[in-house]
């Protein structure tokens, strides 16, 4: 990769970037509220099945597949995409932390000085809302990101934010918090392969114990995460 892509696709899987996702957990609060996560065993395993069943299976092959649609100013198909990520949360949750962070993203993009006249912007604009994996995917083809290095970046974005919601919410040491993030690198590039091979047809988001501790975590008495 080019320096100026690798630095713009580093700067979009980065924690620090402004879209929000530090705040949000996506059920682990609520797993170990429950009991399901108690120590540093469980929370990898915890997130490494969330990787292979949930992330590889649903925002990384839609991650993909807007990739390739944005590259080829296909209207029709990233309207599709956008809804399918709409349609397939599995609650209302995990839905508002979808759209809030493609807004925000949507926000960030809009910033970006060379940015202005930039027509697949409208086209993100336009959704109503546009959701997270969608919004990334653009955020990727402008920085000139390659597919497989963009879907690299994306897991392991997502997984230093959800490290930290465990190292807070179970809680954990930096030590235990590197460890998990550790496996859960070995295990991304087998992720990423996974999404790739995934057509519409196969395509799914279906982990009934996710949505139902996402659920309950809607109205759990104390927690520190939004999801």
């Amino acid at each position: 990769m080019a320096p100026g892509a690798l630095l713009e696709l580093l700067w979009l899987a980065s924690p620090a970037l402004p879209v929000g996702g530090f705040s949000y957990s996506e059920a682990l609060e609520a797993a170990v509220e429950a009991g399901l996560v108690t120590h540093e065993a469980q929370a990898r395993d915890w997130l490494l099945d969330q990787l292979q069943l949930s992330l590889a299976r649903a925002d990384l092959a839609v991650v993909a597949a807007a990739h390739a649609a944005w590259e080829a100013g296909d209207e029709q198909r990233i309207r599709a995409l956008n809804d399918w990520v709409q349609l397939t949360r599995e609650s209302s949750e995990l839905r508002q932390q979808s759209e809030q962070m493609g807004r925000s993203m949507l926000e960030w993009l809009r910033n970006q000085s060379e940015a202005a006249d930039d027509p697949r912007l409208t086209l993100l604009g336009q959704l109503k809302p546009p959701t997270w994996p969608v919004a990334w995917a653009l955020g990727a083809v402008r920085g000139g990101a390659a597919l497989e290095p963009a879907l690299l970046a994306h897991a392991f974005g997502w997984a230093e934010n959800l490290v930290q919601a465990a190292l807070k919410a179970v809680p954990l040491g930096q030590s235990a918090g590197q460890r998990i993030l550790a496996a859960l690198a070995r295990d991304i590039p087998a992720a990423v392969a996974h999404a790739l091979s995934l057509d519409d047809a196969r395509r799914q988001a279906f982990t009934p114990m996710l949505a139902i501790l996402s659920a309950r975590h809607e109205a759990q008495y104390s927690r520190l995460f939004r999801s």
